[in-house]
This record gives C-alpha cells, sequence and structure tokens, in this order.
C-alpha cells in the first residue's frame, strides 16, 4: 500500500500537480465569486443609493441614520439577511428623511416581502399588503406605494403585485398611475393581443404566497416607463408599462413626503378608511431606495446577492 502511495505522490510533484488543503493562511478566507460583477449587494448602485432599511433588530435607516418615529405590531426575527421586521397589522414610520428627495427623475424601490393572499374566500375583502409607501400630494397611496394586491381570487399562494403612484409633474400638477402584474390572461387581453395590441398583454401567476420574495419596482423618468419584478424576473404586464406616451416623465415628490414600511400614510393619519386600506400582515427585509432606474442585470444581481446573504 505505501508503494502505491508513494508512486501516485511522485505522479503529481512529475506533472507539476501538488494537492493542498483549501484556503491559505497568507491570503485569509477565499473571496467569492462576484455575481453580475458584484461581491455584496451593497455595491449594487452604490453611488445613486438614497436610503437603506436593514431591519436588523430596528428599523434604523443606515445611511442618514434616522429612527423610526412611530412602531407598530412589529417584532423582528431571522429573515432573508439577518433580521427582518415581522408585523401583525404592523408598520414603521419614519420623519422626513432629507435623503429621499429624487432628483434624477428615475427611481428604484427594492424590498423582500413575505405576504399571503388576504382574499381567502370569493366572498370576502381583498386588503392590500403594504410594503414601501413615500407620503406627499393628493393621492390616497400618497408619492408612490408599493405594495401586494389581490384580483380576484386565484389560488392561495398567488400574489398580484402592485406599485401606484401620484407624483408631481414638471408643471406641478399630479401625473397618477399604476405598474401592475396580472396573475392570468382575461379573455379582454387575448382579444387585445388578436388585434395587435403593441405592447402585447402578458400575465404572470407570481406564486410567492407564504414565501419570502424579492420586490422591486422602478421608474424610468426619461420615458415614463413602470416596471415591476420579482425575484429576478419582470412580472409587470407589459402593455401598461410606458406612460405619457413615451415621452418624458421625471418622478418628482410632492413635499413634505416621508417613507413608512408596512402601511399608506392615509392609512395611520386617519384620512383613508376604506376596507382595503390596511396595514401589513408579513415581513419585510433589506429595503433599499435609489435616485436611479435599476437595469435588469442590476436587479438579478441585487436579487442573487441578498439571496445568498450577501
Amino acid at each position: 500500500m505505501r508503494t502505491i502511495k508513494f508512486f501516485a505522490y511522485s505522479l503529481m510533484i512529475t506533472s507539476g500537480v501538488l494537492l493542498t488543503s483549501c484556503g491559505s493562511d497568507d491570503d485569509g478566507a477565499a473571496q467569492l465569486p462576484p455575481i453580475g460583477g458584484y461581491s455584496s449587494a451593497d455595491e449594487v448602485g452604490a453611488d445613486d443609493l438614497l436610503a437603506y432599511f436593514p431591519l436588523n433588530g430596528n428599523g434604523e435607516e443606515s445611511i442618514s441614520g434616522t429612527m423610526p418615529s412611530n412602531t407598530v405590531g412589529t417584532t423582528y426575527a431571522a429573515a432573508i439577511k439577518g433580521q427582518g421586521a415581522m408585523m401583525i397589522n404592523g408598520y414603521i414610520d419614519y420623519p422626513s428623511i432629507a435623503n429621499i428627495n429624487p432628483q434624477s427623475g428615475s427611481f428604484t424601490v427594492s424590498c423582500w416581502a413575505l405576504m399571503n393572499n388576504t382574499k381567502a374566500t370569493p366572498e370576502s375583502d381583498g386588503l392590500i399588503s403594504p410594503l414601501v409607501s413615500f407620503s406627499g400630494g393628493a393621492s390616497v397611496v400618497g408619492n408612490l406605494s408599493v405594495f401586494g394586491n389581490t384580483h380576484g381570487l386565484i389560488t392561495s399562494d398567488s400574489i398580484q403585485m402592485k406599485a401606484q403612484y401620484g407624483f408631481k409633474n414638471p408643471e406641478g400638477d399630479e401625473f397618477g398611475g399604476d405598474c401592475i402584474n396580472m396573475l392570468k390572461m382575461e379573455t379582454w387581453m387575448v382579444d387585445d393581443n388578436n388585434n395587435g395590441a403593441q405592447p402585447q398583454h402578458a400575465a404572470f401567476a407570481n406564486k410567492i404566497g407564504g414565501q419570502w420574495a424579492h420586490v422591486v419596482f422602478s421608474w424610468e423618468g426619461t420615458t415614463g416607463t413602470a416596471r415591476m419584478f420579482v425575484n429576478g424576473v419582470k412580472i409587470s404586464n407589459p402593455a401598461w408599462e410606458v406612460r405619457n406616451n413615451g415621452l418624458p416623465m421625471p418622478l418628482a415628490f410632492f413635499t413634505p413626503s416621508h417613507p413608512t414600511l408596512g402601511a399608506l400614510a392615509t392609512y395611520i393619519d386617519g384620512t383613508n378608511t376604506d376596507v382595503w386600506n390596511k396595514p401589513l400582515t408579513g415581513g419585510l427585509d433589506e429595503v433599499r431606495i435609489w435616485d436611479k432606474m435599476l437595469s435588469t442585470s442590476d436587479i438579478n444581481a441585487l436579487y442573487e446577492l441578498e439571496l445568498a446573504g450577501r
């Protein structure tokens, strides 16, 4: 047996190959390979990052150091990266944060969210699952809100995603609209496609109920285009993404404005009492806000990096 071992060792030396253990005392821990050109999620769009809420045991916004002004129905527990905010009819409300004031006309919001379909039966009320919202203006959703929605009852794990906005146009008036994914192809959508609708309608079942999912909304100011992504994949209905006929529409907030995680400002201040307007029962983690439209490749890299705990 010793002869065989010696022969194998000699063969490795002769061929110029020497096996060693993984790692090295000289270079420290081995570096993980980059994803999308990045080593960590913190590098994605770093120059244009306006705010970051890691939600690791408290609600601090890490760039400005701003702490919540009010926290309701929220605890912290293990989530996607470290801890996340777990809510039962809960929310985290903040004062105005000076950094969150879009200047480029484009905008991106990302977070990890844990939601359930709130429409338990066809007869029951469907409640929204608010994720990230920004107060301001006359719209019931404020300048912008990203939330899970209920569009009929498909299956208990299907969650429709929606971003609704009412921000300020260049003339100072409100520019309103929404970005949404359809869970299934409705008859009228098929008819529109058959009649040559461009872009074509598309549906995405989005079966993320009861599990953590990465949610991204982006606004491209140069073309007035809204997009929604879940787990690195674009799910918004292409037929409704381009607004203002594709002409520039820079996003600008009505002020004063403040961010809220898990609720609309109009719920908190009682100015809207519609049955659908309720706070979140679910979870939030890794909330990030940029003063730019993230590219599709960057959104996918962000998803993969955060999923890997990086």
